[in-house]
């Protein structure tokens, strides 16, 4: 953009100006009389709700992406369980309440509504299961 020329501000005054009143009374607020009515201008209405249908939509959308990311979770957490209970048999001992803990997480799944997700979900569960009826913890 380029700006060919410049015009002056009107009403700009400098520090060094001193400013005219055109009435010598200065500032008097009004106390009575008729007030002026403020002329109102109708409001456009509000657009109708079209689409609800795809609002449906969207909140699905995020429903199942809430629900991947839990089953994700969910899965790692049993990797997570499984890396301790290792460490445990690698240092000769597995604690007692770490296998009660495991057990608990793995009959908390849900499903995540997607069958790829739910497949690894399973196949990490069943590792985990076969894992606790060794140690002779047997889950539901």
């Amino acid at each position: 953009m380029r700006i060919t020329g410049s015009k002056p501000l009107t009403g700009v005054q400098g520090r060094g100006a001193k400013k005219s009143s055109s009435s010598g009374s200065g500032f008097a607020p009004d106390v009575g009389g008729a007030a002026e009515q403020p002329t109102t201008q109708a409001t456009a209405g509000g657009a109708g709700i079209q689409g609800i249908d795809a609002l449906l939509a969207l909140q699905e959308v995020d429903e199942r992406t809430e629900r991947r990311k839990k089953a994700a979770r969910h899965g790692h957490t049993l990797l997570d369980s499984l890396e301790m209970i290792r460490a445990d048999l690698l240092a000769g001992y597995v604690s007692e309440d770490r296998l009660e803990q495991l057990s608990l997480t793995v009959s908390k799944r849900q499903s995540s509504g997607d069958p790829e997700v739910d497949s690894v979900l399973e196949e990490i569960e069943l590792r985990v299961k076969v894992e606790l009826a060794k140690l002779g913890r047997f889950p539901d």
